[in-house]
């Protein structure tokens, strides 16, 4: 079956070409105009990945991401204007996975659809029950994480991450007080061969530690080392 993807922007010429392009690549598309639509549009029929173009009538990106988010850990990938950096910025902030600059190259798009698609693949369960490549379970003090089920806790409590939430974490997680500089994070989180900003990693961990201390205020474990990068704290 085509994996669904949704694509949300009130230029009808991105919506008609960028729908062709990923049509021509196997994707099936649904197209939408406004935030308002879509979000009814994507509570009755799901996808496997959301395009949104941030500025639109009705219901802009960034309320359609927070009102997404409240039941689904879709992966996101923001369309924004050429200087917008706040709106980038807070799109990450509010759980975007990714984002890209308009004008776009739509082989760029492309690529990047499939590397989000892999990366949730590779933590969700196949539909007949079986478990894809697994990642298994592990603990870290309270932290424990099962990426076959991509289900993280935190002193027993369930924190709700994104695909690229969860594996920010587990790469820091993994080897405790070892240093990972923000290339590292950014081929954890995305793979190799795919360049974000500096900022979009840190904005993600911004948001990770967010998550992490409305379960637990105290929690303190990602530490930042100013120019260098982030560990997890070494608990032994």
């Amino acid at each position: 079956m085509a994996q669904q993807i949704a694509l949300v922007d009130d230029d009808r010429n991105i919506l008609t070409s960028v729908s062709i392009a990923l049509e021509a690549e196997g994707f099936a598309v649904s197209t939408y105009t406004d935030g308002e639509t879509a979000l009814r549009g994507l509570t009755t029929r799901p996808v496997d990945l959301a395009i949104l173009d941030i500025k639109m009538p009705r219901m802009d990106g960034m309320e359609l991401l927070s009102k997404l988010r409240q039941t689904s850990e879709v992966p996101v990938i923001f369309l924004t204007s050429k200087d917008d950096e706040v709106d980038e910025l807070m799109g990450l902030r509010m759980g975007a996975d990714d984002y890209i600059k308009k004008p776009f190259s739509q082989r760029l798009l492309i690529e990047r659809i499939r590397a989000l698609l892999r990366r949730a693949e590779l933590e969700q369960r196949n539909a007949d029950g079986t478990l894809t490549k697994g990642q298994g379970a592990f603990s870290r003090g309270e932290l424990v994480m099962d990426g076959d089920r991509h289900l993280c806790t935190w002193k027993g409590e369930p924190v709700k991450l994104t695909v690229t939430e969860f594996l920010l974490l587990k790469a820091l997680a993994h080897r405790p007080g070892h240093v990972k500089n923000r290339d590292q994070l950014m081929d954890s989180a995305y793979g190799e061969n795919i360049y974000v900003d500096d900022r979009t990693i840190d904005s993600h961990i911004k948001r990770l530690r967010k998550k992490l201390r409305q379960v637990d205020e105290t929690f303190d474990n990602i530490e930042t080392l100013y120019g260098v990068g982030y560990r997890y704290k070494d608990e032994a």
